[in-house]
């Protein structure tokens, strides 16, 4: 199966999460946790990274990032596997130490719009509350956590050179020296005496939810960019993952939209249900779908009211062999603006 796409840009903003394989810890004792902290200094300087946030759970590791250079996956490649290397020397042993693939969660981090920004920096943060570990009933204060960020928002001491805080204090609408950096200290000890809060906080169902953190456009702005960045060496069906399925299926529904309008047919599947309707035109149209996107069959069947997913396939199949199908089809053809 095709690997899911990463949206890579300059000064994009991720939610970056990196899981033990099979649940397994990847932090046991402090020499990991200083081994990673290590190497993430190492590849922020590498890599020109600014971290504004980050915690580190026994089983996984969050982080939110900012790129300058559109590196985020050779940074990944490097992080996860140099710090893969010393845990395994540490232990004499070999193979891997992380889940799969690790995610990152593109998020709107505009000043304008910090919004989606707060979210994450606040889920990051709160992590040790939700896990039961300070902050609630247990007496501790959100600070006396000390594997995270938390400690260098209390106190410039803690701070490594390496973690940035003016962005998510500029967030929160807050001064970027001692007085800012108190005013969410206080916020956020506040929002960790209530640990079913945080647990169900109605943000945490977005930050669970897809591939990116913000408003439509945002995310279309995102898929526009991808869009850009496959168009010159993808083939068809070479991309997984819900980015590029959204993609693909946002220019299906175009150049649906665009057939249906041009043949005079009604735009809803519902109005075109109904055996042995439009049986040509939808043939014209899913032929077009087909050779111009990814979409699936199923998607396309649906969009259609053409029954089985089947039908697709055989309709495309119909169009390529029947001469009169293919000049109708180039004819439809030569009213659609494809940009590719």
């Amino acid at each position: 199966m095709a690997r899911p796409i990463r949206y890579e840009a300059a000064g994009a903003i991720y939610h970056v999460i990196a899981r033990g394989d099979g649940g397994k810890r990847v932090f046991h004792t402090e020499a990991d946790r200083g081994a990673w902290l290590r190497r993430q200094e190492e590849a922020s300087e590498k890599f020109g990274w600014l971290v504004h946030a980050w915690v580190l759970m026994g089983n996984h590791v969050h982080f939110l990032l900012e790129t300058p250079e559109p590196n985020l996956v050779v940074g990944m490649k490097w992080l996860l596997g140099v710090y893969t290397q010393g845990w395994n020397r540490r232990r004499n042993r070999r193979g891997h130490l992380f889940q799969g693939r690790y995610k990152a969660v593109v998020v709107n981090g505009e000043d304008r719009d910090a919004h989606y920004f707060r979210i994450v920096a606040d889920y990051i943060h709160l992590n040790p509350v939700r896990a039961g570990m300070v902050g609630g009933t247990t007496r501790k204060k959100l600070r006396d956590f000390p594997h995270s960020s938390f400690p260098a928002y209390c106190s410039k001491r803690e701070r490594p050179k390496w973690l940035v805080t003016e962005k998510v204090l500029r967030a929160f609408e807050l001064d970027e020296g001692k007085r800012g950096a108190r005013a969410y200290v206080n916020y956020l000890e506040e929002r960790a005496k209530d640990r079913r809060a945080a647990l169900n906080d109605e943000s945490l169902k977005a930050l669970r939810r897809g591939w990116y953190l913000g408003d439509k456009s945002f995310g279309a702005k995102v898929l526009d960019a991808i869009a850009a960045q496959v168009r010159p060496t993808r083939k068809k069906g070479s991309v997984a993952g819900s980015a590029a399925r959204a993609h693909d299926e946002a220019e299906a529904e175009r150049i649906v939209g665009h057939c249906l309008a041009e043949l005079g047919l009604p735009a809803k599947p519902g109005q075109l249900a109904g055996r042995g309707r439009w049986l040509e035109e939808k043939a014209l149209i899913a032929s077009l779908v087909k050779t111009h996107t990814a979409a699936s069959n199923g998607w396309v069947a649906a969009r259609l009211a053409m029954g089985h997913p089947s039908s697709v396939s055989r309709a495309a199949r119909r169009v390529r062999e029947n001469r009169k199908l293919g000049r109708a089809q180039r004819r439809l053809h030569q009213t659609l603006d494809f940009k590719d």
